[in-house]
């Protein structure tokens, strides 16, 4: 306050000058580059001026699923360990604990792994995942959409036939080898782009089927708690992605400053970290698209969901600028709360209208 106070009785023909010498420190500044993570790893490697883009396309598109599937086809699940329709927001709030604590666990386990055999491990435990994962969501999500097709004809015994011919038979059939390409190109590419269209079509696909298959107060509830364990994971020296992150770049040049005198240098405003391309990781996209898709059925609003998306996008912003003074950040907490925020909001005033 009393900076502000005192450059405002400064003669206003001065202050062209103050700005070019602060510009000027500005661009005296050393800038620190951060080393990627490995190549296997899924995150999503893009320019700082369009890191919205992404985020954009996997609301979109996780948006579109999530509709055809709660809306148009009507298939409703109440999602989660304990049914919100038996225990209310009790039962919601104890989901997300128990989705937390889950996660957590996984988390130290694979992070032991790595330890034990070596980062490479990770290769097959994403392998793994993704294979799961694309398998039966891919399958799911298509099955909406060839019964939503077929509804479009006249019921006939030989449509039916057809239908359950191809939805028994052909379309896993067809899901099982795109799944094996994908995890083809996941293994073998060195591809920056293959790699970044195999991080988006995972996290849409998370995104969009958690935002079906739980409730409101499960969702919050899980966002809220893993956006908390991000911070944690992320922050504290023995979180286990920050640990991750270290081993992945023991080959950093910066490895050769000392670390303290880099830090000092950071904190002292001598140095600043370059922040002129990310990595945005698969989860965060998985849970950004899960709020904006939650915010899209439950709400019944393309308007919320567009506003939460929104507060998303600022977030991520936000937490992007702070990394010109922090080597990584967790990328949930600001995004997600403003988007809550911003979707509960939204929501309301949208009911009261």
């Amino acid at each position: 306050m009393s900076e502000n106070f005192e450059n405002s009785q400064i003669d206003h023909q001065n202050q062209p000058n103050n700005q070019r010498d602060t510009e000027e420190t500005e661009s005296e500044k050393k800038v620190i580059e951060k080393d990627f993570v490995p190549h296997f790893l899924p995150t999503y490697r893009i320019s700082s001026k369009f890191y919205a883009l992404p985020i954009i396309f996997v609301v979109i598109i996780a948006g579109i699923l999530s509709y055809l599937t709660y809306i148009e086809a009507g298939v409703q699940f109440d999602g989660g360990y304990l049914s919100e329709e038996e225990f209310g927001a009790l039962g919601g709030i104890l989901n997300g604990v128990i989705f937390t604590i889950m996660a957590a666990a996984s988390a130290f386990l694979i992070i032991y792994l790595v330890k034990k055999r070596g980062i490479d491990v990770l290769k097959y435990i994403f392998g793994l995942s993704f294979g799961f994962l694309s398998f039966f969501l891919s399958l799911f999500f298509s099955s909406i959409i060839v019964y939503l097709f077929f509804l479009q004809f006249p019921e006939s015994p030989s449509l039916v036939y057809t239908y359950n011919a191809f939805i028994n038979i052909l379309l896993p059939i067809y899901v099982g080898i795109f799944t094996l390409f994908l995890l083809y190109g996941y293994f073998t590419s060195k591809s920056i782009f293959t790699k970044n269209i195999i991080v988006l079509y995972m996290g849409l696909l998370v995104g969009a089927s958690m935002g079906v298959l739980m409730p409101l107060w499960t969702t919050l509830a899980i966002l809220i708690g893993i956006s908390i364990w991000d911070i944690f994971a992320v922050l504290y020296k023995k979180g286990p992605i920050k640990e991750m992150i270290d081993i992945a770049s023991q080959g950093d040049t910066n490895n050769d400053m000392n670390k303290k005198d880099i830090q000092e240098k950071i904190e002292s405003g001598e140095a600043v970290y370059d922040t002129s391309k990310l990595e945005i990781g698969i989860g965060d996209l998985a849970f950004y698209s899960m709020l904006t898709s939650s915010a899209l059925i439950q709400a019944n609003s393309v308007i919320v969901m567009i506003l939460t998306a929104i507060a998303i996008i600022i977030g991520t912003g936000i937490t992007i600028m702070g990394l010109k003074r922090n080597k990584i950040l967790p990328g949930l907490p600001i995004s997600i709360f403003l988007g809550i925020g911003t979707m509960l909001i939204s929501w309301y005033i949208i009911s009261i209208i």
